[in-house]
């Protein structure tokens, strides 16, 4: 059964859990950074002097891709489909070793390390958190319609 087809329940139907909204902010905020990071290698790469113009554009057309994952799980989030928090939790997990390498330079980069793993974490708290769980219809282990055998 395709997201399109998901039955609606009494748990997905009503507003929009507020942890759900900041969570789908949060991964649309990361996708966001993605893309204007990957948009200014490419421009630096055309226009400036890299040691390597084709690695340059490459990078930055990657970065670009990549911020397909976040945006559309943001995107999936504010539609309250449950197929999102998976995309969305892969993006803060692979967040966390970038910001963790980031705190490791001794430059500009400490702070930006700073802010990603703050965002990272928050979000991770917000798509864990039953509430958003429960907005998303997605049921754990043990729940109703689970028989023993």
């Amino acid at each position: 059964m395709s997201s399109e087809q998901t039955p609606t329940t009494e748990e997905t139907t009503g507003p929009r859990p507020r942890r759900l909204t900041y969570a789908a902010l949060l991964a649309a905020l990361e996708g966001l950074a993605l893309v204007v990071g990957g948009v200014w290698v490419v421009v630096l790469g055309l226009t400036g002097h890299p040691d390597d113009r084709q690695q340059a554009v490459t990078g930055g057309i990657t970065l670009v891709v990549l911020a397909l994952l976040p945006l559309l799980a943001a995107r999936g989030l504010l539609g309250r489909r449950s197929w999102s928090r998976g995309p969305a939790v892969i993006t803060q997990l692979l967040a966390l070793p970038v910001a963790y390498n980031l705190l490791q330079a001794d430059s500009m980069a400490i702070p930006a390390g700073i802010a990603l793993a703050v965002v990272a974490v928050a979000a991770l708290v917000l798509l864990v958190n039953p509430e958003t769980t429960r907005a998303l219809g997605i049921r754990g282990p043990g729940g109703p319609g689970d028989t023993e055998k």
